[in-house]
């Protein structure tokens, strides 16, 4: 990367600019989740074809989460993830224009390719900006997701009550998170290439570093999907409990990670990724337990709560991690991502096959023996600790290009 000069306030505005990204990238999400129902209506497809379509984004964010390493070389990060995040608001209105099964999965595809790479990019920089202030921010840039995401939710729940058209919704959403994200991309760091430097390749395998850590984050997301997804059908079936004490499990749920996420950072600095791992991993471990020996409502909600509480900052680690672990961080965030979004795939629907072929009890025994893979393999993240530069005030400046 070029050698000039950024001061510390401007890498201090540079974390909110990126933190403004995240919670952007969330809304996105938020605000196609809650519309799911109609556009399902409106493509005229079954539970089963929406489930293959489902699958889609995943396939799309795997196949082109590589490529923005390229991008990034080629254009600078800046413009990148301008034009990344860009890209990925825009694609939130495809999906609810498909008329049939074969334009959803394709409407799919773009949606989580171009998701993917807008992922890769900003948690790249995040990752930079975390080096430059010498202190973890990567918990708090996922929260800002989650919060993100919250607000995408809650703006589609209401945009569902009123009964619009999911077409109108998310053309009038994704407007106002373009704009949203090309402002802050004003102010996030304008990384460029130096001249020797030779452009990343467009395809390429993980490092294996990549792998051991995706491996963790594999572990974290599986849980996170399973209770997402199941969490409220799991008080509803196994509790009989009313829809909306079972569907208030999930929004607890949900807000415990966010606010896990946004606190995290001082845990991080204090004791370091890989005890704030293994600790973590002994939070989801317990709440797992409460879960499936809970004979009352209020134990499993505070299962979940606990298991909320306990992944809520082993992703943003693990892309921290990721991103210290070679010399290529881009390709090895890309592999991390593209593991974890593929946990995030496969876990509602294994749930599902392992409860239908015995119960959704035993399906919460896996989630639980997985969680304990936090706390036995929590080591391989000490790449997020190792070597991270500890900047005092006097030390400001950092190189790199002017904005």
């Amino acid at each position: 990367m070029s050698q000039v000069v950024y001061d510390q306030g401007q890498v201090r505005r540079a974390r909110y600019a990126v933190a403004a990204v995240f919670a952007v990238h969330g809304a996105v999400t938020g605000s196609f989740a809650t519309r799911v129902p109609w556009i399902q209506d409106h493509s005229s497809v079954s539970a089963g074809q929406l489930g293959l379509a489902l699958a889609f984004p995943a396939l799309g964010a795997s196949v082109a989460m590589p490529l923005a390493g390229s991008i990034s070389h080629r254009f600078g990060a800046r413009n990148a993830l301008r034009g990344l995040i860009s890209l990925w608001t825009l694609a939130l209105v495809l999906p609810a224009l498909a008329p049939d099964l074969l334009t959803l999965c394709l409407a799919l595809f773009v949606y989580g390719a171009t998701a993917g790479m807008a992922d890769v990019a900003m948690n790249a920089l995040g990752v930079e900006i975390e080096n430059r202030l010498g202190r973890s921010i990567m918990s708090g840039l996922h929260g800002m997701w989650s919060a993100g995401a919250l607000v995408g939710s809650a703006a589609g729940t209401l945009a569902a009550h009123l009964g619009s058209d999911a077409r109108l919704h998310h053309a009038l959403a994704a407007g106002v998170l373009t704009l949203l994200g090309l402002l802050a991309c004003r102010w996030v760091l304008d990384l460029q290439p130096t001249e020797d430097e030779e452009p990343p390749p467009r395809f390429a395998l993980p490092p294996k570093s990549a792998l051991l850590i995706g491996a963790v984050g594999f572990c974290a997301v599986f849980a996170e999907g399973a209770s997402l997804d199941w969490s409220a059908v799991y008080l509803r079936d196994q509790l009989e409990t009313s829809a909306g004490l079972a569907a208030a499990c999930t929004t607890g749920f949900t807000l415990t990670m966010a606010i896990a996420r946004i606190a995290g950072d001082r845990i991080v600095d204090r004791y370091g990724a890989v005890r704030t791992v293994r600790t973590s991993g002994f939070l989801a471990v317990l709440g797992g337990l409460l879960i499936v020996v809970a004979n009352h409502p209020a134990v499993a909600m505070g299962g979940f709560a606990l298991m909320g509480l306990g992944i809520a900052v082993v992703v943003p680690l693990c892309f921290a991690a990721a991103g210290r672990s070679g010399s290529n961080p881009s390709l090895a965030i890309a592999g991390v991502a593209t593991i974890t979004y593929t946990s995030g795939l496969i876990a509602p629907s294994a749930i599902g096959t392992i409860a239908q072929a015995t119960s959704l009890l035993v399906s919460f025994v896996l989630v639980t023996l997985l969680a304990s893979g936090l706390v036995g393999f929590a080591g391989v993240l000490r790449t997020a600790d190792r070597d991270r530069p500890r900047i005092s005030p006097p030390a400001a400046a950092v190189p790199d290009r002017q904005p």
